[in-house]
């Protein structure tokens, strides 16, 4: 009864059995290493090397994507780890040699990763192949065992991978943006059937709308873990990033066009054909997103838009009578979805290394394409070296701790320095709370551990029993202790350990005293690490990081207004400085999500205030390409109005970086009322200016009215 009632208890926390199918294959890969090379080649080193290195790459090393993949990073890996490895054994002479390349190479293994997610994963595992080379004996002749053991553990683990019950195939985040953008194409669909017969099926609408405010959700990068969100530096996650935010853009404007919908079908159905165009061309890009799928072409999108653009402008009347500011509204948002839409398709064709031959791709937004890997990896680990990183923070706070729990176990001289290194690599977490949080099942496990093992050490003398029941036990670790819960997992993997080094090192029963203090000290050093250096995590850089991002998308929309008016600022300095700012807040977004928060952080709504900074870099250039510098000059009365509304703007998004600054709640800010609420604003200036200069004025106070409609959705949660 109890077994059926464990077995099922299990079965809850695993469902598929994805974690006891990677059990199982870390089992018999390091079961088999383990016996070969103890037993078979008779090579303590080589088995040390073997199993750990199976154990670090199997458990300790979190890889995205299907089988085939994880085994190409495993194998693609290995320069890297016999590097760590050669470092590490070169620099075990001396406790102060050996600590100082622990500072470095810590730093560097998880500052590494601020430019490829893949590399994140990798780190914990990359940080143990140096730590266990970089304590005595110094015997630098034993270096070819260290790096055939781990080799051989490595490559079997990369083949159990792909050979032994695979883990069925998870769902990317490309897949995701291919979903996002067919329920965003099927809302537009419906968007343009409104526009045409606005009493057509309007629950349909209504629930095309739901689904696709869902979808899009899905792929915000807080919303996807940080080894599956695209936020490499490489041209690939660029694109992906751009699909991303232009897909929300086609969304936002698609919103604006359903409130708009006029009471009888409007006589002119440019915004309908422009809608319909660019549904088609969303779902065919969705489409080119799957593995094997047809380039998007662009060429019906491209015509759509020269129709509409060709015919938008002198349609509106002579220049004396009132022109139709309802039409024109709705036109403009057309054509700026239509925009967004086609830099959505553009990064598509990037993303799936489709050739950009005679396709426009809007001057300087994927000119990123044309730069090598190692050049957009150096802009993207640039561009963290800051102050305000949440990557540069963790980075160094675990380097200091492990170089200190370095010294330590050096300085003492312990036995099993190795255990201290591991348990501060366990406990340290990015904030002091997540540290605390794992301190209590660090210890606890640990001591029950020690006392099972040590007792069982002092019946059990002979290694041959612990040869026999090392796969038992390398299950129970890493297989029922994580299912368990962490105090079960750190207790069975202490019993691992002692059971392996009975093999390896026989020491009866002070083995599982060594194992006790020297985690203790690890912890001990963790906690005090987390605490002194920047205890708060990711939550503090989140805040002033945001509040700077904010203070930049401000000085971009007035920079930006002043453009039109024929000014010369340095706009694309402005628009540079938002980019910068963006990389920094996504990070700490990210990190933020992946740590334990008290109420007080939860009253901002992150998803909000970030959407409403993402929403001006992508709308400003995509204004402009239609709306040119100057297009507004010589207009007073339009200049003083935009002006205006670009204060109040100015204003909003002060506020709002200063209560986010200090956690408050939200105050009233603008709220948009809509193109039809907007005419009383322009109406007084439309005799003034020629078609196109009203076309120019409605666009301009349009976006400016979408950005203040983004502040006003901001509230506590």
């Amino acid at each position: 009864m109890l077994g059926t009632s464990l077995l099922g208890r299990l079965r809850r926390r695993d469902p598929g059995d994805a974690i006891l199918r990677r059990a199982a294959r870390l089992t018999l890969v390091a079961s088999v290493v383990f016996y070969g090379c103890r037993y078979g080649a008779g090579s303590s080193v080589l088995a040390t090397y073997g199993l750990f290195g199976t154990i670090a790459a199997g458990s300790f090393a979190q890889l995205p994507g299907p089988a085939p993949q994880r085994a190409r990073i495993l194998v693609t890996s290995l320069p890297a780890v016999w590097a760590l490895i050669a470092a590490g054994a070169l620099l075990a002479w001396s406790t102060w040699a050996a600590a100082g390349g622990m500072l470095v190479i810590g730093f560097v293994v998880a500052f590494a990763g601020v430019g490829n997610p893949r590399l994140v994963g990798l780190a914990s595992a990359f940080q143990l192949f140096y730590i266990l080379a970089s304590f005595p004996p110094y015997q630098p002749g034993t270096v070819p065992e260290r790096l055939g053991g781990v080799t051989l553990g490595i490559v079997l683990l990369a083949a159990a991978e792909m050979l032994l019950w695979p883990d069925p195939v998870p769902v990317s985040y490309r897949q995701r943006l291919a979903e996002a953008a067919d329920g965003v194409a099927a809302f537009l669909d419906a968007a343009a059937d409104g526009l045409t017969d606005p009493h057509t099926d309007p629950g349909g609408r209504d629930a095309r709308r739901t689904r696709a405010h869902d979808v899009v959700a899905a792929i915000e990068l807080g919303r996807n873990p940080p080894e599956w969100a695209p936020s490499a530096a490489g041209a690939q996650d660029r694109a992906l990033r751009i699909c991303a935010a232009a897909l929300r853009e086609v969304l936002v404007e698609a919103d604006q066009l359903a409130a708009d919908t006029p009471s009888a079908p409007i006589p002119d159905r440019t915004a309908a054909r422009l809608l319909r165009a660019s549904a088609d061309t969303t779902r065919a890009a969705g489409r080119a997103l799957s593995p094997g799928g047809p380039t998007v072409e662009l060429g019906d999108l491209d015509a759509a838009i020269g129709r509409a653009e060709a015919a938008y402008p002198e349609g509106e009347g002579d220049g004396h009578d009132a022109p139709d500011v309802s039409r024109l509204c709705r036109d403009a948002t057309a054509l700026a979805l239509t925009d967004q839409t086609r830099i959505f398709a553009v990064g598509v064709r990037v993303a799936t290394g489709s050739r950009l031959d005679g396709v426009d791709t809007h001057s300087g937004l994927f000119a990123y394409a044309r730069h090598s890997p190692w050049t957009l990896y150096w802009w993207q680990f640039r561009a963290h070296l800051a102050p305000r990183s949440a990557h540069l923070h963790s980075s160094v706070r675990l380097a200091v701790a492990l170089a200190i729990a370095r010294v330590a176990a050096g300085v003492l001289q312990l036995t099993h320095g190795f255990w201290v290194l591991l348990a501060t690599l366990t406990v340290l977490r990015t904030s002091a709370a997540d540290t605390r949080t794992a301190l209590r099942p660090a210890v606890l496990g640990t001591i029950a551990g020690a006392v099972v093992s040590g007792g069982l050490m002092l019946v059990v003398d002979q290694p041959i029993i612990y040869a026999v029941v090392l796969p038992i036990t390398l299950m129970l670790a890493f297989g029922v202790g994580r299912l368990l819960g962490p105090v079960w997992q750190q207790a069975l993997f202490t019993l691992l350990l002692t059971g392996v080094f009975a093999q390896l090192n026989p020491e009866g029963w002070r083995l599982a005293e060594a194992r006790l203090v020297d985690v203790l000290l690890g912890v001990v050093i963790g906690v005090l690490a987390g605490v002194a250096m920047w205890p708060r995590g990711a939550s503090h850089d989140l805040r002033l990081n945001a509040t700077r991002y904010l203070a930049a998308s401000a000085d971009a929309v007035e920079q930006t207004i002043q453009a039109v008016l024929g000014g010369a600022p340095p706009l694309e300095r402005a628009l540079n400085r938002v980019r910068q700012r963006m990389i920094l807040v996504d990070a700490s977004y990210c990190q933020y999500h992946s740590e334990r928060h008290g109420p007080h952080h939860r009253q901002v709504n992150w998803d909000a205030v970030l959407s409403a900074g993402h929403h001006v870099v992508p709308g400003a250039e995509s204004l402009l390409r239609r709306n040119p510098p100057g297009c507004l000059a010589g207009w007073p009365a339009a200049a003083a109005l935009l002006r205006d509304s670009a204060g109040q703007l100015r204003s909003a998004y002060d506020d709002l970086a200063g209560e986010v600054a200090h956690g408050d709640a939200s105050a009233p800010v603008p709220v948009r009322i809509g193109c039809a609420g907007e005419l009383d604003r322009v109406r007084p200036l439309l005799s003034e200016g020629d078609p196109r200069s009203v076309r120019h004025l409605v666009e301009v106070d349009r976006w400016l009215a979408g950005l203040a409609d983004s502040l006003s959705r901001i509230h506590p949660r």
